[in-house]
């Protein structure tokens, strides 16, 4: 947590409680054994993992130690025949290019304030119940390409009245609490328009900063967002070593879950 504070990201202790269940965490330490750099998988079921949480101390940067805890992280899945994904800063890219990294999707993130008034739900829109999470996992799979149900069940107990549900069960919206702000995401839906309703509404039912990571190629969502006053943070690209295509249907991923899951 020392770690991500200091690099201003939004990662919450059970965030990396995640990666600590389900996946496995690298980390190089000082001689008291205090963290200097961290890096981890998350294995899903598709085939493949997602690399995330990788982060260097500032004292210690330009020392090669991210390229340590990277070079972990790919002998570890190659040796279980998994191909690495991750979502990397312009910058980061650089230097995952020549490790064989190509880009397959583009993001941004946006800022702004949610818009919390505690009104009912709009026509189409449910609330979501733990007896919806199997629609939504499948839901799930067929964009990202594979189910990961303790992903989903997790940001479900932490999405509160942002957990959303299209009533003809064909998109959903999902989102958790950060360190500085409130993540939207994932939402998945058939439409752009119903990914819309989708956003819309999320975004009415949560108050403070907000965080969402668009894809790039919904341009209707993002003039959603700027009409609401978000503003364009920082890009992102979604990275693949070792395969030509994405596992998932990119048509129906709207907003992603966030870098550090995919």
């Amino acid at each position: 947590m020392a770690l991500s504070a200091e690099a201003g990201w939004n990662q919450t202790d059970e965030d990396w409680a995640v990666f600590f269940a389900h996946g496995k965490v690298y980390g190089i330490t000082d001689a008291a054994g205090a963290p200097q750099a961290t890096g981890a998988v998350l294995p899903y079921a598709g085939g493949f993992a997602w690399i995330g949480m990788v982060l260097v101390t500032v004292a210690c940067r330009r020392k090669g130690l991210g390229t340590r805890i990277l070079e972990a992280c790919l002998a570890d899945l190659d040796d279980r025949g998994l191909v690495p994904f991750l979502d990397a800063t312009p910058a980061g890219a650089e230097i995952y290019r020549p490790l064989g990294f190509e880009d397959t999707l583009g993001l941004t993130r946006w800022r702004g304030s949610g818009g919390a008034t505690g009104g009912g739900l709009p026509n189409g829109m449910r609330a979501m119940t733990e007896d919806d999470l199997a629609a939504a996992v499948a839901l799930d799979a067929v964009a990202f390409g594979t189910e990961r149900r303790f992903l989903l069940d997790n940001l479900f107990r932490r999405a509160g009245d942002a957990a959303l549900l299209r009533a003809d069960g064909t998109g959903f919206a999902l989102a958790r609490s950060g360190r500085t702000a409130t993540q939207i995401g994932p939402i998945v839906a058939g439409s752009e328009e119903s990914a819309a309703a989708l956003l819309e509404t999320a975004l009415g039912r949560v108050a403070g900063a907000v965080i969402v990571d668009l894809a790039d190629r919904w341009t209707g969502l993002a003039g959603l967002l700027e009409a609401r006053g978000f503003a364009r943070e920082r890009p992102f690209l979604r990275m693949v070593r070792g395969r030509a295509a994405p596992f998932g249907d990119p048509d129906h991923l709207f907003v992603a879950a966030g870098p550090e899951f995919g």
